[in-house]
């Protein structure tokens, strides 16, 4: 626990070094393009932990990480792209979305079955984020 601490503050302080010498676009370019391409990696793995049934959380992480590392990968080219308008609004970017939250779905039903429950009652913490979300979308 220490040491995964001691890594984040590490690479925390090692991007405000970047971004002081580099600038903001840099260490934004540089970052969001590292964790795009090793969350694929992370993803892949997860797959395959997943084709051996090594661990029942490996779909859902598999999922999870896909999609976050192409939804961080659609703003990371977006912005290497210099912010095209067809990239601004397009549905497109729903996909990896798509597999983002199927992945924390899949979650839930692991979290789930992990307190010896059973049923449909997994969705309500995704249900309940969804409610709360647009609620704050409505607000604001």
């Amino acid at each position: 626990m220490k040491q995964a601490f001691a890594l984040m503050m590490l690479l925390a302080a090692l991007l405000q070094l970047g971004y002081l010498l580099a600038g903001y676009d840099a260490i934004y370019q540089i970052g969001y393009g590292a964790i795009t391409l090793m969350g694929l990696m992370i993803s892949l793995t997860f797959l395959w932990l997943y084709v051996q049934r090594a661990t029942p959380l490996a779909l859902g992480m598999a999922y999870s990480w896909s999609g976050a590392s192409l939804v961080l990968g659609w703003w990371w080219i977006f912005a290497l792209a210099g912010e095209p308008v067809v990239m601004s609004e397009s549905a497109a970017n729903f996909a990896p979305l798509a597999l983002y939250l199927t992945g924390a779905v899949l979650h839930f039903s692991v979290i789930h079955r992990s307190f010896g429950s059973h049923g449909a009652a997994f969705l309500w913490p995704a249900l309940g984020a969804v409610a709360l979300s647009t609620l704050i979308y409505l607000v604001v």
